[in-house]
């Protein structure tokens, strides 16, 4: 090898190990941004989880309120049919007063604001952590796609230091701006986009 050649090759290889310096900084800052979507993905899944699991439980609650109010109603009728039949008036006026407690606590199971128990509020409450549920569910959605997004750029630039061809680079480069983008749109608007 002529003294001319050898610096040729120096240079060159000095040159590649400058576009592998930048191709390894490209894979660092990929390699960031898919840690934070799969920390932001892990948190909306287990936010999606817990949300479910409150919305079962506040159904589960409002239909047991709803079996009791409806029990409550049935005794409360079938006295009404019953009480005038009675003979004494004692009895008639326990009846009635009996009837009224009843109807009273059928009301309280349907609507008791001071606690939020009543079926309606069980209700409101129970679609509210639905709605977050799916909000989170959204999240992750967009999360997982990011980071589907951000591996595949990993893939493709460590293929560029391989390979050298640049134009996986530019690709990689593109692949991580989507990822970006899939990100802040779970981020700030989950609903955005509708992938499921």
């Amino acid at each position: 090898m002529s003294a001319h050649e050898s610096m040729e090759h120096a240079e060159h290889a000095e040159h590649a190990s400058g576009e592998n310096k930048k191709i390894a900084l490209l894979i660092a800052v990929i390699a960031l941004c898919l840690a934070l979507s799969e920390t932001l993905g892990k948190g909306a899944q287990t936010e999606s989880i817990s949300k479910n699991v409150e919305a079962s439980n506040l159904w589960s609650f409002f239909q047991a309120k709803t079996i009791r109010r409806t029990a409550v109603q049935t005794a409360a009728e079938g006295l009404k049919i019953t009480a005038p039949t009675l003979t004494d008036e004692a009895q008639k006026a326990a009846a009635q007063k009996q009837i009224d407690d009843w109807q009273k606590t059928a009301a309280r199971y349907r609507s008791e604001p001071e606690t939020n128990e009543g079926t309606e509020q069980l209700a409101e409450r129970a679609k509210h952590a639905e709605h977050e549920r799916d909000t989170s569910l959204a999240k992750y959605h967009h999360f997982e796609v990011a980071s589907a997004a951000f591996q595949i750029a990993i893939v493709l630039a460590s293929a560029t230091i391989i390979t050298g061809m640049i134009a996986l680079a530019w690709i990689s480069g593109l692949l991580a701006l989507g990822g970006i983008a899939f990100t802040l749109i779970g981020v700030f608007a989950p609903h955005a986009v509708h992938l499921l």
